[in-house]
């Protein structure tokens, strides 16, 4: 459903709920973080583009969160013409229900003009690096910024200070333009530069002898990033993935960040005395490319050595080399591979699951296709399509009102590769061991064969990641493979579905991608391509785990308000909302 004009819905009458269930978040609530999105004029990579920005800025600001503790975060939509939410990307099974910010899979979006409040609880295991972002079309082209859980305890490895490097793409068309154009025909996009936030390149000051820890960021809408450090091709060690997941260290000669990933660094700054073999040389070249696009864009970051970075000192200008310092690989598929594996032993029966365990596959092929009668280009799971507009008020909303008549039926599902054509949704049950193959396939339509490459993100709960492979998938020999390597695989929430060549013929299977899971946590979930493009073209899916006794977590009389765009719990100016405090229901 299209919410135009926006307030059509907008309930006039707010109901009244109970009294002694809900806490009123007035003038005396006082939210630990605040967010406001606004829309402006504002410059980027060197032009002037109409952006949505978060508290004035793009990114927004880097929100910090205790771990172990629940933390409120109050969300504003000061845009005049467009609907939000904020989705915080990683936190998998950490938000109330109805804050997960998937916009017509978990919640309404936040009408113009009001605001809603997230509460999130995290676990004492999830100090780590993580992004919020918008989930309502383009928006996190621009809205996102980085929110990192604070580490809980010792930290097993040893570093000085820490340094957040987020990555962002820049269009040079609106928001609105871009999903109009692709919504027509799925072709109308422009170039994407991949940037850190800055016109000029970005200084990165760091002190000799010292070990930092990088937080990298995929925050990009399209772009798949590589990139070396000159000088330092020895000195970054990946310790942390997708957030919580510590991995026994693995060096790297470079880096690699698809949308939504994220990855801690340990980066081994150079001694005083190497830099003086160097010539007291102090500024080192990162050099970044895109790939996987058909035009390359090339950019560049410097690493600045100091004895002691003064951040109030303006940033002198750079120019980029002459020369780049590096021929960075076209090859991205083989990066990190197998590699990965977690730092401390898992539980029996918590870790990765083996081949004998697993109780049901799906496999979800992937492909291009369009329409002959609009000429747009779609994009499908097992020939399902899903974006914003494909259901009518939010799954999880809908299952609150009309129970299991609102759920996706199993039989059905397992009858139709996985999802019910029904209700358009995916279903699983807790208890249930998945493995979830992500097929790659050669385009159906225009490009006749064509493969993209595709960085797939989970909510819900975060997955084992089995590993990717040209061609299609076996599962013996994967296994074999995994046996005969002793690999362990971590757990992640967002990994790549590579592709091995342009054009693989059409409807030709090209590349695969496979998950573990251990189903137990019941809700509506998604799994969807991280390319913003990709979304909007409808390269997404809605699951629904458990039944829906499971699911509805809070009483009727306590959820009421998310029922309804602009319901009692979206407040505004002249109304403060009411909520259950789901985490501590004794404060409301």
């Amino acid at each position: 459903m299209r919410l135009g004009p926006l307030f059509a819905l907008l309930t006039t009458a707010l109901v009244e709920l109970s009294s002694g269930t809900l806490t009123t978040h007035d003038e005396t609530f006082q939210p630990d973080h605040i967010l406001r999105v606004s829309a402006k004029n504002i410059s980027v990579a060197c032009e002037t583009r109409y952006s949505a920005v978060i508290n004035g800025t793009s990114p927004g600001p880097e929100l910090r969160l205790p771990a172990g503790q629940v933390t409120w975060i109050r969300v504003y939509n000061d845009m005049l013409d467009a609907n939000l939410t904020m989705h915080w990307h990683g936190l998998a099974m950490r938000m109330a229900p109805f804050a997960d910010g998937s916009v017509f899979a978990s919640q309404w979006p936040i009408p113009p003009g009001h605001f809603f409040d997230y509460e999130v609880s995290t676990a004492q295991e999830d100090g780590g690096t993580y992004f919020y972002h918008s989930h309502v079309g383009m928006e996190a082209l621009t809205a996102y910024g980085p929110l990192i859980v604070d580490d809980y305890g010792v930290y097993p490895h040893y570093y000085d200070e820490e340094r957040t490097l987020q990555w962002g793409d820049y269009f040079n068309q609106t928001d609105k333009k871009i999903e109009h154009g692709l919504e027509a025909s799925g072709l109308d996009t422009p170039r994407e530069r991949a940037t850190i936030s800055t016109c000029s390149f970005p200084v990165i000051n760091v002190e000799p002898g010292k070990i930092y820890r990088f937080r990298w960021i995929g925050a990009t809408a399209l772009s798949h990033l590589v990139m070396q450090l000159e000088g330092h091709l020895d000195r970054f060690t990946i310790v942390q993935v997708d957030g919580g997941e510590f991995t026994k260290p693995v060096t790297v000669d470079r880096m690699q960040v698809g949308s939504g990933q994220r990855f801690d660094v340990l980066f081994r700054a150079k001694t005083v005395d190497e830099l003086a073999n160097e010539g007291n040389k102090t500024d080192y070249f990162m050099q970044f490319e895109t790939r996987e696009r058909p035009t390359v864009f090339r950019s560049y970051a410097v690493v600045r050595y100091s004895a002691k970075p003064d951040w109030r000192q303006s940033i002198p200008e750079v120019k980029a080399p002459v020369i780049p310092p590096f021929n960075l690989t076209n090859a991205t598929y083989d990066w990190l591979e197998y590699k990965l594996t977690p730092l401390y032993e898992k539980k029996h029966g918590q870790g990765m699951p083996t081949l004998s365990e697993i109780t049901r596959r799906v496999t979800l092929d992937t492909w291009q296709v369009g329409s002959e009668k609009t000429n747009q280009t779609i994009w499908v799971m097992n020939n399902l399509t899903w974006t914003m507009h494909t259901f009518q008020r939010p799954m999880l909303v809908d299952i609150y009102q009309r129970g299991e008549e609102a759920m996706p039926n199993y039989e059905a599902a397992l009858e139709n590769n996985g999802w019910d054509p029904r209700v358009q949704a995916f279903a699983a049950m807790p208890g249930e061991i998945l493995e979830i193959v992500l097929q790659n396939h050669g385009s159906l339509w225009n490009n006749g064969g064509g493969v993209d490459v595709h960085p797939f993100h989970a909510h819900g709960q975060h997955y084992y990641d089995i590993g990717s492979g040209n061609g299609t998938y076996d599962a013996e020999a994967n296994e074999r493979k995994i046996q005969s390597l002793g690999y362990e695989a971590v757990q992640r929430d967002t990994t790549m579905l590579h592709r091995y060549t342009s054009n693989a013929g059409a409807g030709v299977p090209s590349g695969w991608r496979a998950w573990r899971i251990r189903v137990d946590h019941p809700g509506v979930w998604m799994i969807h391509c991280h390319t913003l493009q990709h979304m909007t073209m409808g390269m997404q899916s809605v699951w629904a785990v458990g039944t829906a006794q499971e699911i509805i977590a809070i009483p009727f009389t306590e959820s009421e308000g998310y029922l309804t765009y602009g319901g009692s719990v979206y407040g505004n100016e002249t109304y403060a909302p009411k909520y259950p405090h789901y985490f501590d229901p004794s404060q409301s």
